[in-house]
């Protein structure tokens, strides 16, 4: 939910008109599906990666307007907490400008970014929940001072009539009220960004929605929130719970989720748009004055705007996107399970990863999801969520096994082959899925060292919460030394 919109209280008539805009908006995507006029010529990758600003003690630093300011640069942009910001880094081609294009660029804007934001007393760290959070931290001031934030909140608090209850049981147990869905920003991830053509998307999406769980076994770096031990990547549960715009009675009666996996593999892009529209009411039912349909007839490219806000309310762990570039429109799948960092170096071996594993899953003769149930995927995604590294995960053919020994053994060549198919030599291939293939012959990622450092902190430490501290500020050295989490020292 990108875009900024105005302060307003909204009125039976403008939802309806909304609902009807909607409609049209949909009739136009399907008129264009079936007429193929979508960009399928120059298929992209992006990336975009949300952070968490600290101060020099490592405490969440409520900061992100002055640092917005200070690296005026149009590719950051305020998310929804004062404590983070979000990196749009542009598009490109997998295989453009040699190994170590993408990297030298991300690494250089982080960089650049951190500086900036030294000069107004606050730094950048890349993870998944910010160790350091405290409830006091994610109340209605910690609210970033778009418009938009404020009234997304309004709408999710008006629709559930009622405190949003958070529960997570892990090593400790949360129980907790929030009033505001400012706990949502605890959350901050990685998204990749596929463009694919319409024909292809169910492809990529069901491939994307059956690894899932593979990549947050692999990946998870977000074991600690309020100051509890919680699962290896509680961003998933909390993701689930800080957004819910249903009371429990309303859940009881099994309506869906808005942060959702969905309930079925798909046979078209147009199928999760037209559910959307069928299952989730209006969160901002904004309009704009384009006619979508009368656009379409003087054949021009529509916006869409009413469909594309909507889908940004609807928080999908694999979410189709509309948008259009250089005037042509395009569909992509953005993935979105994954949490930030810890490294860039991480972060471009997760990307590795997931781009040649779906590419080499959708190649496949028989597909993945024709011989999984789409059951088994989201209950893997939430095992793997709370267990991490160490989940067992169910595969077709190889039934519930250790993820470390799925990826080696079975998942990990398919990733080289998808690489492969995409253009990618073993010189550039290597060191990406290198990193991942160490993860797991060591059993180490982001969520296991944070877990670690910070019991042995805690023996010295004085405290639960300077326990936190300490480890947060090793962190973000380590961070910034760019070694893989796998290699990253306990002392």
């Amino acid at each position: 939910m990108g875009r900024d919109v105005p302060a307003v209280v909204f009125t039976r008539e403008d939802r309806r008109r909304y609902r009807i805009k909607v409609q049209q908006c949909l009739d136009a995507f399907a008129q264009m599906l079936r007429e193929s006029r979508f960009e399928s010529e120059r298929p992209q990758v992006g990336l975009e990666i949300e952070l968490n600003l600290v101060d020099d003690d490592a405490e969440p630093a409520m900061r992100n307007s002055d640092v917005l300011e200070a690296i005026a640069d149009p590719a950051w942009s305020t998310e929804l907490g004062r404590f983070n910001l979000e990196i749009n880094v542009p598009p490109r081609r997998l295989t453009e400008g040699g190994p170590d294009s993408w990297e030298s660029e991300v690494r250089a804007a982080l960089n650049h970014a951190d500086e900036r934001a030294r000069s107004v007393g606050a730094r950048l760290i890349m993870i998944g929940i910010l160790p350091t959070l405290q409830q006091q931290h994610a109340g209605e001031r910690a609210l970033s001072e778009n418009p938009r934030y404020r009234l997304l909140n309004d709408q999710v608090f008006a629709a559930r009539g009622e405190d949003l209850r958070i529960e997570v049981d892990g090593v400790d147990r949360l129980r907790t009220y929030a009033d505001t869905i400012t706990p949502e920003a605890a959350c901050t991830s990685t998204q990749f960004h596929l463009q694919v053509s319409p024909e292809e998307f169910p492809g990529y999406w069901n491939a994307a929605q059956a690894i899932s769980g593979i990549q947050v076994a692999l990946a998870a770096n977000a074991p600690f929130l309020f100051g509890k031990e919680l699962w290896h990547e509680t961003r998933i549960p909390l993701f689930e719970q800080a957004t819910d715009t249903r009371p429990q009675e309303i859940k009881v009666q099994g309506v869906r989720p808005r942060v959702w996996f969905g309930e079925r593999w798909i046979n078209s892009v147009f199928d999760l748009f037209e559910e959307n529209l069928r299952y989730f009411p209006a969160l901002l039912p904004l309009c704009d004055e384009q006619d979508p349909l009368g656009t379409l007839e003087q054949g021009d490219v529509p916006e869409l705007g009413e469909l594309t806000l909507h889908n940004g309310t609807i928080y999908r762990w694999n979410r189709p996107v509309y948008a259009i570039a250089h005037d042509k429109p395009h569909v992509r799948v953005e993935n979105r399970v994954l949490p930030a960092g810890p490294t860039v170096a991480d972060t471009l071996a997760n990307g590795a990863f997931y781009y040649g594993l779906t590419r080499a899953l959708v190649e496949e003769e028989r597909p993945v999801w024709s011989r999984m149930s789409f059951a088994a995927a989201e209950e893997n995604l939430h095992t793997a969520a709370r267990h991490g590294i160490d989940a067992r995960l169910y595969w077709p053919g190889m039934g519930e096994v250790p993820a470390s020994e799925l990826v080696l053994r079975r998942l990990l060549p398919l990733a080289h082959r998808g690489l492969e198919l995409s253009g990618m030599d073993d010189a550039w291939r290597e060191p990406l899925l290198g990193i991942i293939g160490q993860r797991c012959v060591t059993a180490r990622n982001g969520a296991v060292w944070q877990k670690e450092m910070f019991h042995q902190a805690a023996a010295s430490a004085g405290g639960r919460h300077e326990a936190l501290r300490r480890m947060t500020q090793l962190y973000i050295d380590y961070m910034h030394l760019n070694a893989p989490a796998h290699t990253w020292p306990v002392d």
